[in-house]
């Protein structure tokens, strides 16, 4: 139940959970069962029941904590059309240009705060939002698979490219399904050295549980070759290692 200034319970519990994810570097997933990771397109998405997540706090604390513009971007976005319920909640929305480190917030907050919150001004913003979140993740895309040559050609230290990696990867919010195609490649691949597949592995817990798994079970069924004979085994120990799945 929202109270008089415009805030749950729910909300204020979920933004705190938020906030000490922030603090640990771990994934926002999206809200029901499984371990979905939470992209821009949801909250972008006014069709997609988002729970807690819909309560400005949440909002307001992705779009200002988040490191990857199109995230911190999206949260704001899905705020605007209803932060002008209380004259809290206007106060927390015209606060976020200024505490978010992404020009591209402030830009959006001042032009809806600027218009009043008018719909129509809104509905441009929410258009040049989506527009925003894809042209980012092509781009981070395109590092991606820079990077890649550059590895392949000795043009860039393999610690370097693992972190890389998964800054892009994150940064440009990534689809799960591409992300894990990658990874279960580099892993699988015989151009690409041992020590670099294990810089992937000791950064796999920066994934959802549920990836990893994916990842790991994938990288295992591909076909017995002798240089991944060691890789195998390392996964096939992590694996072990892991939490069991949640049973429903």
């Amino acid at each position: 139940m929202t109270n008089n200034l415009g805030f749950s319970q729910q909300g204020l519990e979920l933004a705190l959970t938020l906030r000490n994810k922030y603090n640990d570097h771990q994934p926002l997933l999206a809200p029901g069962d499984g371990e979905r990771l939470l992209m821009p397109e949801h909250l972008l998405n006014s069709n997609i029941d988002l729970q807690a997540y819909d309560d400005p706090l949440p909002l307001a604390m992705v779009a200002t904590r988040d490191p990857d513009s199109p995230m911190s971007v999206a949260a704001a976005v899905r705020m605007s059309p209803t932060a002008e319920a209380t004259p809290v909640t206007r106060e927390v929305f015209s606060m976020l240009g200024g505490m978010s480190k992404h020009p591209v917030v402030k830009q959006m907050v001042d032009l809806v705060s600027e218009s009043h919150f008018d719909p129509e001004i809104i509905g441009k913003v929410q258009l040049n939002a989506r527009k925003f979140v894809a042209l980012s993740r092509k781009r981070y895309t395109e590092a991606l698979r820079k990077n890649l040559r550059m590895l392949l050609e000795g043009d860039i230290d393999s610690r370097l490219f693992v972190s890389q990696f998964f800054e892009l990867s994150e940064s440009g919010n990534l689809r799960v399904d591409i992300r894990k195609r990658l990874i279960v490649g580099i892993l699988t691949s015989e151009t690409i050295r041992p020590s670099i597949k294990f810089l992937f592995l000791e950064q796999l817990d920066r994934l959802p549980l549920s990836v990893q798994r994916e990842i790991i079970t994938d990288a295992l069924d591909a076909p017995d070759r002798p240089k991944l004979e060691a890789i195998k085994q390392e996964l096939a120990w992590i694996r072990l290692e892991l939490k069991p799945a949640a049973v429903n």
